[in-house]
């Protein structure tokens, strides 16, 4: 029997520390704010992350330093609780933090599955949330996470069947702006900048991103909560939350930019050339 009195619930699980502000952070907040119970799982504490050294004074931990980053833009977010599973972050393909034992990509398949849907079953989402199946730009822990969190809500969901109708309903997979991604690699080579070698490590292929093609079912527009989304992003200072564009390429990014989250549905498989919608729980009931 349906229980009118649950509150709706949206899951997202994500790979590290700043992957809920950076990502889908609008849409976690904007949600919060409506009285949706939003939770996340983060698969590790971003151990592998490049980190200033000015960050990590008195002996504190990379692990540390982003753990209190996570916990910072979650109350910024207004998210209900995090879940952190518990892996080592494997940094980027090819990296030597790919073969530590504790990595994520390192350990079973089936362990981060289980964790997944262990969380699952806690807190029996309506919708979860996860990154598309190129995990936005190849992490490989993004990868991972994207195909654990597939097996997991379809576990989940079998093994709940009917006993509740409100849980598993929807599984989203949140998407680049590839329209934005073009622009930024033509503007890279006006000025003379590789867009195939981009970020700290040089280790992000902006043309290989935007080659991929996945199509949108739903936009959410965050500009209500633009605010906390940018305050979730700044508690991650140490991997560049907070820093304020200027001059010309601060407004071309305001002109190019819109607060807008895109995901494609992943459960169950849209209609053949659905309508975009404009909110993740469209024709739901409740």
């Amino acid at each position: 029997m349906k229980n009118e009195s649950r509150a709706r619930r949206i899951l997202s699980v994500l790979a590290h520390p700043d992957d809920e502000a950076f990502g889908m952070g609008g849409t976690l907040a904007l949600y919060a704010m409506r009285g949706v119970e939003v939770y996340l799982a983060c698969a590790t504490l971003g151990e592998a992350g490049e980190i200033p050294p000015d960050f990590l004074q008195n002996e504190l931990s990379s692990a540390a330093l982003r753990e209190s980053e996570l916990d910072c833009s979650a109350d910024s977010l207004m998210l209900k609780q995090v879940f952190k599973l518990g892996f080592r972050d494997s940094g980027m393909a090819g990296s030597p933090d790919n073969l530590h034992p504790d990595a994520l990509v390192a350990r079973p398949m089936e362990e981060a599955v289980e964790r997944i849907a262990e969380v699952m079953r806690q807190v029996r989402p309506d919708i979860v949330l996860t990154f598309d199946p190129v995990g936005g730009y190849y992490h490989p822990d993004h990868i991972r996470v994207h195909e654990a969190t597939a097996l997991a809500f379809e576990r989940v969901r079998q093994e709940l069947g009917t006993s509740d109708p409100q849980a598993l309903v929807r599984l989203y997979y949140h998407t680049m702006p590839k329209a934005s991604i073009k622009f930024a690699i033509f503007w890279m080579r006006l000025q003379g900048k590789d867009p195939r070698k981009v970020g700290r490590n040089k280790d992000i292929d902006l043309v290989q991103i935007a080659s991929e093609s996945f199509p949108v079912h739903v936009k959410i527009n965050y500009r209500p909560v633009l605010k906390q989304r940018e305050e979730a992003a700044a508690c991650h200072a140490s991997q560049g939350g907070g820093q304020k564009p200027f001059g010309l390429s601060a407004w071309l990014i305001r002109l190019f930019s819109k607060p807008t989250d895109r995901f494609m549905q992943g459960f169950p498989e849209p209609a053949h050339k659905q309508r975009v919608k404009n909110d993740l729980f469209w024709g739901m009931n409740g």
